[in-house]
């Protein structure tokens, strides 16, 4: 009979497990987060911040990192793991992160704030902050809500057709040059083969979804999913019969939206109104 293998007691969650694979490799050869500044380059709170969990960090690290130690891919496969982790989102979002990451066309509504596809990091930073974040915490929300963006980069990114309330447009940040950064990001991404953003104006009356962000996703084996949210709660939706009737309400959102030119020019007009930093 063989011999029964010990099961470690290592996390099983990939972002867990990294961070606790980064910290064993250190110990092991006795060094302190400064000696791994000094050898690797990187300053030793971000280390301190990888090991605790708090940021993932950057490839470019993390290769340093695997060349320093001598382990090949190793810790660049298990960041690559941690990256798409869904335990780094709050619980109620885990299943609709998961599904996002294998759409392969997205469409939305949103009726308060930016596409969470299409927000800066300033923004999230101050939306994750007014909502309690802080610390560690915050920091590790931000991270993960801005890794979302990568999912529509590159020659393969998924269609995405976001239909954006004008009172979006209007509800700025606090923070006027994170706000400019913001409707910025908004027209340049409208230049993107893949993404089109639409503008509902003021004036275009009542309709099916006026207090309920939506997002659908199709999915590669041809099914759509939604999800929807309001300021208490969110419902992930996979009844084809609701599913449709979202979809007939995100249709006709859609033919009241300005056409994609002239979205872009809306979102530049209201760019020009927000104010500039003072000349120092």
């Amino acid at each position: 009979m063989p011999q029964r293998v010990a099961v470690t007691t290592l996390s099983h969650e990939p972002r867990k497990r990294f961070a606790e694979e980064l910290r064993r490799m250190r110990t092991q050869r006795g060094l302190s987060l400064r000696d791994l500044q000094r050898a690797v380059g990187w300053d030793a709170s971000l280390f301190g911040k990888m090991e605790r969990g708090g940021t993932l960090g950057g490839p470019e690290v993390v290769q340093a990192l695997d060349q320093f130690y001598g382990t090949g891919s190793l810790l660049l496969i298990l960041w690559e793991l941690a990256v798409g982790d869904p335990t780094q989102f709050k619980e109620q979002y885990r299943r609709y992160m998961m599904l996002e990451a294998e759409a392969v066309s997205l469409w939305q509504y949103s009726v308060s704030a930016p596409p969470g596809l299409l927000q800066t990091d300033g923004y999230v930073r101050e939306a994750l902050a007014a909502g309690g974040a802080t610390g560690e915490e915050l920091e590790q929300q931000v991270e993960a809500r801005v890794r979302r963006r990568k999912l529509l980069e590159g020659v393969d990114g998924p269609p995405f057709r976001p239909v954006i309330s004008e009172a979006v447009l209007r509800m700025g940040m606090r923070d006027k040059p994170g706000w400019r950064q913001q409707l910025r990001f908004l027209a340049e991404v409208a230049e993107r083969p893949n993404i089109t953003p639409y503008v509902l104006p003021f004036g275009s009356g009542v309709h099916g979804l006026t207090n309920t962000d939506t997002m659908f996703l199709r999915l590669s084996d041809g099914r759509t999913v939604a999800y929807t949210e309001n300021d208490v709660r969110g419902e992930l939706i996979e009844e084809t019969g609701r599913v449709e009737r979202l979809q007939r309400a995100y249709d006709a959102v859609r033919d009241r939206a300005l056409s994609p030119a002239e979205s872009r020019s809306f979102v530049l007009r209201m760019l020009e109104e927000v104010p500039c930093e003072p000349s120092t």
